[in-house]
C-alpha cells in the first residue's frame, strides 16, 4: 500500500491551469503527427510509400487536411436535429481529452522550487474516473447518430452502443485485478506498486483482455463495426463533414492514446525501467511516451493485418470468450491476494 502523504498533495490553481493548457496542447500537437505516423507505418506494411508529396517526406499533409476541412462549407441534413448535430462532436473530443489528464507521465518533481506532479490529476478512484468518461464519450456517438436523421448513422450509432457495453464490461474487469494486487485505485500508486515487478507479468491475462477489449472501445480494426463502410456508408459520422468530422477523428486517436497510456500505467510499470534503473526525474515523460508508442504501433499492426469482423463474431467473442476469461482471471487473483 503506498501511504497518502506521498501519493495526494495540493498543488497551486496556477499550477492545475498550466498542467491543463499544456495537455491540450500537446494533444492536439500529437494527434496530426499521429495521422502521419500511421500512414507511413500503413504503407510500410502493405509493401508501399504512405503520405510523400505534401511537405518534406509528407509530413504537411496534416496540415493541408487540416486547412481543407476548415475552409469546407458547414451543412447538414433536413432531417438533422441541429443542435445535438453540433453538439456531438465535441462531447466526443473533450472527454478523450479529459481522460488522458489522469494518465501519469512521470512522478511529483520540483520545478522552479515548486513541486509539480507530471500529470493533471491523480484522483482517489483513477480507473472509475476514466469509464465514467468513456460512458459519456459513449453519448457523443449515440447523438452524432441519432441527430444526423440517417438510418446508416443511426444503425452505427447503435452498433456503438451494443459494443461499448459489451466489451467495457470486461476491460473494466480487466482492470480489478491490477487494483487488488496494488491496494490503491490511485493511478500513480499503482505504478509505485509495480517497483518490484510490472503487472504484465502476474496479470498477463488481465492484459490481453484489456488489450482486446481496447480495440473494441476505440472503434479500431478489426472492431471497428461501428463505422463499416461497406454496411454503412461511414457509419454514425456519416452525414458529418469539414470540422465536425475531423473533431470524431481526432477523438478517435485520442482515445487510442488514452488506451495506451492507461495500459502502460497499469501494466508496464508507466514511468518505471527495468532491471533497477533510476534516470533523472526529467527523463520520466520520455519513458511513458515510448512505452505508449509501442501500444500504438500494435494498434497500426493490427490494422494492417487483421479483417474485419462479422458483428455476430464481434459480439460472440466479447461475451462468450473475452467476459468468461477476464471473470475467471479476476476470481484466481482474489484467491492468490486473499491467501
Amino acid at each position: 500500500m503506498i501511504p497518502f502523504a506521498l501519493v495526494f498533495y495540493y498543488e497551486p490553481w496556477w499550477v492545475q491551469i498550466i498542467k491543463s493548457l499544456v495537455i491540450f496542447a500537446l494533444v492536439f500537437a500529437i494527434l496530426p503527427m499521429l495521422t502521419v505516423y500511421e500512414r507511413k507505418l500503413l504503407g510500410r506494411f502493405q509493401n508501399r510509400y504512405g503520405p510523400n508529396r505534401v511537405g518534406p517526406y509528407g509530413l504537411a499533409q496534416p496540415l493541408a487536411e487540416i486547412l481543407k476541412f476548415a475552409r469546407k462549407e458547414p451543412f447538414r441534413t433536413v432531417t438533422a436535429v441541429g443542435y445535438l448535430y453540433r453538439v456531438a462532436p465535441m462531447i466526443a473530443i473533450l472527454t478523450a481529452v479529459s481522460a488522458l489528464a489522469l494518465v501519469p507521465f512521470g512522478d511529483v518533481q520540483h520545478i522552479f522550487g515548486q513541486r509539480v506532479g507530471l500529470y493533471g490529476i491523480d484522483v482517489s478512484i483513477g480507473p472509475l474516473y476514466v469509464f465514467a468518461f468513456a460512458g459519456i464519450s459513449f453519448y457523443g456517438i449515440m447523438l452524432g447518430g441519432w441527430a444526423s436523421g440517417s438510418k446508416y448513422s443511426f444503425l452505427g450509432a447503435m452498433r456503438g452502443a451494443a459494443q461499448l457495453i459489451s466489451y467495457e464490461v470486461s476491460q473494466g474487469l480487466s482492470l480489478v485485478g491490477v487494483i487488488m494486487t496494488a491496494g490503491t485505485l490511485s493511478l500513480t500508486g499503482i505504478v509505485h506498486a509495480q517497483a518490484g515487478m510490472w503487472y504484465i507479468v502476474p496479470q498477463i491475462v488481465g492484459f490481453l483482455v484489456f488489450l482486446v477489449a481496447s480495440f473494441a472501445e476505440t472503434n479500431r480494426a478489426p472492431f471497428d463495426l461501428v463505422e463499416a463502410d461497406a454496411e454503412l456508408v461511414a457509419g454514425y459520422f456519416t452525414e458529418y463533414g469539414g470540422t465536425p468530422f475531423v473533431a470524431y477523428l481526432f477523438a478517435e486517436y485520442a482515445n487510442m492514446i488514452v488506451v495506451s497510456g492507461i495500459a502502460t500505467t497499469v501494466f508496464l510499470g508507466g514511468w518505471l525501467l527495468p532491471f533497477g534503473i533510476h534516470p533523472p526525474g526529467w527523463v520520466d515523460p520520455f519513458v511513458v511516451l515510448a512505452k505508449m508508442m509501442l501500444f500504438i504501433t500494435f494498434f497500426v499492426w493490427i490494422r494492417a493485418t487483421l479483417p474485419r469482423l462479422r458483428y455476430d463474431q464481434l459480439m460472440s467473442f466479447g461475451w462468450k470468450i473475452l467476459l468468461p476469461l477476464a471473470t475467471l482471471n479476476l476470481l484466481v487473483t482474489a484467491i492468490v491476494v486473499a491467501t
